[in-house]
């Protein structure tokens, strides 16, 4: 019989009505007794981590439950963790870069609607996240409506409906269609042990560029945080016309601060060098982010500054693919 952990770690899941408004309550055996009649050939034992609202969440976070995580890894055969929706992508991004050489799925999962209230999608995603942490592949996925995710490229794109995440730029991994699982795509079977490293640096900025944006945001910027994530336009490109950024650009990757240049657009990637706005602002030594999504370049960049390497370190780090969080033809 395989043996999980269920981690529990608050979220609309374990909401019940508070003073003023919806709270995370139920701790984890609470939440699995709302199971206990469905759960068949597996042992689940529950751990409660902490019983937050997933806005609250926070990088120091991230390093509990990977911590438990890495604790408790010899002792079983898989790992739930129950969560809010509003930040699972970047946790499930996070635990992405902090566990290497993962042999086992470490699966994360949460409702749009409590798992006490009459309607809700709660137990579907608890019981395929149950029976996909039986399998036997290794990784972090978010298991959402049926959908398996790998970790790195979850996007929350809803905030009511029941089918909230999608893949973005990446295969789904499988689907859970009548309590079978179908897989899609799979990733490479890991042959190193495991390897924690919860180095995390949290002074990272994010900043989505609008018509107007002014180059001295960057002044204040530069003061408070060691890395600065652009969401520019299209393919990447930065005005250099009326309100020129790039001199601020230069000056802050010159003080020795990590630029990475993404994009608005949520799919495809963004390509600095197919137009002169993005080539004028790739002479500077910035980061490229491909097609990784936000929530992986922000757990990504705190990641790699959580070392203290030195900026051309960092950017091999983060244009380097790990945990399939870019496509291998965005290799530079």
């Amino acid at each position: 019989m395989k043996k999980l952990l269920l981690l529990a770690t608050g979220g609309t899941i374990a909401s019940v009505e508070g003073k003023e408004g919806l709270v995370p309550g139920l701790s984890a055996e609470e939440l699995l007794q709302y199971f206990k009649n469905d759960i068949l050939e597996v042992d689940v034992t529950c751990k409660i981590i902490m019983n937050r609202d997933s806005t609250n969440m926070q990088p120091e976070h991230w390093i509990m439950m990977a911590n438990t995580i890495a604790e408790h890894y010899h002792e079983y055969d898989g790992f739930v963790i129950t969560h809010g929706t509003d930040t699972l992508a970047y946790t499930s991004a996070a635990l992405s870069y902090m566990l290497h050489g993962l042999k086992k799925p470490v699966v994360i999962t949460g409702s749009q609607v409590p798992i006490s209230f009459k309607q809700t999608d709660a137990k579907k995603n608890v019981m395929d996240s149950i029976r996909f942490a039986k399998e036997d592949i290794g990784g972090v996925f978010v298991v959402f409506d049926g959908r398996v995710i790998i970790g790195t490229r979850a996007v929350k794109m809803r905030t009511k409906s029941y089918d909230a995440f999608e893949s973005i730029n990446h295969p789904y991994v499988a689907k859970i269609e009548e309590n079978q699982i179908h897989y899609l795509w799979k990733p490479d079977k890991q042959t190193d042990e495991l390897v924690l490293d919860t180095r995390i640096c949290p002074d990272v900025f994010l900043l989505k560029l609008h018509p107007g944006t002014k180059p001295e945001i960057f002044d204040f910027i530069k003061h408070a945080y060691k890395g600065v994530i652009i969401e520019s336009f299209g393919n990447g490109g930065l005005p250099f016309e009326e309100r020129n950024l790039l001199p601020k650009i230069a000056e802050m990757v010159n003080e020795g601060i990590a630029v990475v240049i993404s994009t608005q657009c949520l799919e495809e990637g963004q390509d600095l060098l197919l137009y002169e706005v993005g080539r004028k602002v790739s002479q500077y030594n910035v980061i490229l982010s491909a097609d990784m999504n936000t929530e992986a370049i922000v757990a990504k960049l705190m990641w790699a500054l959580g070392s203290e390497p030195s900026l051309n370190e960092i950017k091999r780090v983060m244009e380097s693919p790990i945990a399939y969080d870019l496509s291998v033809e965005w290799e530079s």
